[in-house]
């Protein structure tokens, strides 16, 4: 055994961390074991000839450059997060945290302290799933179609988590490894039956924005134990098995299916074990993470991999308020109607409210007080700043900047005591536009491409593409760029470089060249 570099403590060593135990000792890593049990420390001391450490005495050791948590997933946060500020490089055990806020906040602190963060996802390091994913990325199975997983057993029977939790993990950060995406929606069906509360079986469906459909099944309330891999493309297919023998644990099946006057006509062909290194995978798993505290790398399974495991896991349980938002942060005094669309990637802000049948776009950012819908639509990468409302009737395009306390009117002639929802007029704004703070823009216009509105002005007709319009009517007082900058006479963009033309009294384009 090679002496390490590295001083790993594994804190908690139960059902899992006397895994973690065995293999770091067997590395050379491992300089001690801390556990809330001090007679289970003592004993793992003894055995792997380390010192039982408090956790306290474990932040404060120089000997200790790391630590290993196999902790209750309630005090990954707590327990990452003062490692990381104690100096100490983080591995910790899925899921990386149980909220959004939390996931985020382990990952801000391993930025802020330069410290690593890998998360346990174990099966990204399996010779097997190593060889499929080698597969896949080099278009062996061609074009991916479909990918599922199930993780079958009678038991562990947990009590403070559900089977999602529990199980999927794994194969939900498999599944992301090999599409290379985050899913566009996420539905979970989730079924107590030993508990009034905690769901012993689970059924996750994903879907891609490139068309690739998983399919994730999960229960410990199961007569057998299965644990499969299958993907699906349209050059072939493969199946990692886990319960196979090792030599059979791989296996690619060239299957083809092609189109005869528009039937599919099945092509089967025979199974081809594909050979792997024999190694055992934990080990592999806690040599990856004492090789990237060393170099610095990053982890294969860092804290961004793991935050989007647990953006699909939020998102596929119902018991989650984010249910059916993957990857999108919501603060938690923000409201969220039914029937409300919101692309990957959107943070919405404090005291924001997001009415019936709107559609918000990826990326974007809704600031504090906002109030969109009912029947709005928001394209991608959209900055609504504080204290906007979207009405019924406006539309925004992509790219679209909306500055403080600028104000949309849906109805030219309202009054309280008369409904007059009938007359609302629609507002277009198209793709880069700007509205500048306290800027109103009366219903019923359509404001152009890359246009900037100035801060106050009040527009009450149709703006050409690249105006710049000002004042109370807004006129229009020159021309910007897609970029951002005010155009000069020559029409070049002080910024970008671009070149525009006047092909009317009030129309410009950009130059292609």
């Amino acid at each position: 055994m090679t002496k390490s570099d590295v001083g790993v403590v594994v804190c908690g060593c139960g059902h899992w961390g006397k895994n973690l135990v065995r293999n770091f000792a067997e590395l050379g890593a491992l300089v001690g074991v801390s556990d809330p049990n001090a007679e289970l420390a003592e004993t793992f001391a003894k055995e792997f000839s380390v010192e039982a450490l408090t956790w306290d005495e474990t932040l404060n050791s120089d000997r200790v450059s790391a630590v290993a948590i196999a902790a209750p997933a309630e005090l990954h946060a707590q327990l990452g997060i003062e490692a990381m500020q104690a100096g100490k490089h983080v591995y910790v055990e899925k899921p990386l945290a149980l909220s959004r806020t939390d996931g985020e906040k382990l990952i801000a602190t391993a930025k802020e302290t330069d410290r690593r963060l890998m998360v346990g996802h174990l099966l990204q390091y399996h010779p097997a799933f190593l060889a499929l994913k080698t597969m896949t990325d080099a278009g062996e199975l061609g074009r991916l179609q479909y990918v599922y997983s199930n993780r079958l057993s009678l038991g562990k029977i947990r009590r403070e988590e559900n089977v999602l939790w529990s199980f999927a993990p794994h194969d939900i950060s498999m599944i992301l490894a090999l599409v290379g995406e985050q899913p566009t929606e996420v539905r979970g069906r989730l079924t107590p039956m030993l508990h009034e509360t905690i769901s012993d079986t689970a059924h996750v469906d994903l879907s891609f924005a490139n068309g690739v459909r998983g399919h994730i099944f999960v229960s410990w309330l199961n007569p057998f134990k299965e644990q499969k891999l299958v993907v699906i493309g349209d050059k072939g297919m493969a199946v990692f098995d886990d319960r196979a023998p090792w030599g059979e644990k791989l296996t690619l099946y060239r299957h083809q299916i092609q189109w005869n006057g528009g039937v599919p006509v099945l092509n089967p062909a025979n199974a081809e074990p594909v050979s792997l290194p024999d190694a055992e995978p934990l080990k592999l798993e806690c040599q990856h993470f004492i090789d990237c505290v060393e170099s610095g790398d990053t982890p294969r399974t860092d804290g961004r991999e793991a935050l989007g495991v647990l953006d699909v896991l939020l998102a596929a349980d119902p018991q989650s308020d984010q249910a059916i938002f993957p990857a999108v942060q919501i603060h938690e005094s923000a409201y969220v109607d039914d029937h409300v669309s919101i692309g990957q990637g959107t943070k919405v802000w404090h005291f924001s409210h997001l009415l019936s049948h709107v559609s918000l776009g990826k990326n974007c950012s809704v600031g504090q007080n906002v109030v969109i819908g009912p029947n709005v639509t928001v394209g991608n990468d959209c900055k609504i700043q504080n204290n906007v409302s979207l009405y019924d009737g406006v539309e925004l395009e992509d790219g679209v900047f909306c500055g403080p306390s600028c104000v949309f009117t849906n109805v030219n002639n309202p009054r309280a005591e008369i409904e007059r929802k009938d007359e609302f007029l629609k507002t277009l704004v198209k793709r880069g536009a700007s509205i500048g703070a306290n800027a109103t823009i009366v219903c019923g216009s359509t404001l152009g491409e890359f246009c900037f509105i100035a801060a106050g002005a009040t527009v009450t007709k149709d703006v050409p593409a690249y105006a710049l319009m000002a004042g109370v009517p807004a006129k229009r007082i020159g021309w910007m760029s897609a970029a951002g900058g005010r155009l000069s006479d020559d029409l070049v963009c002080p910024i970008s470089g671009s070149k525009y033309k006047e092909v009317g009294p009030n129309e410009l384009e950009e130059i292609k060249e």
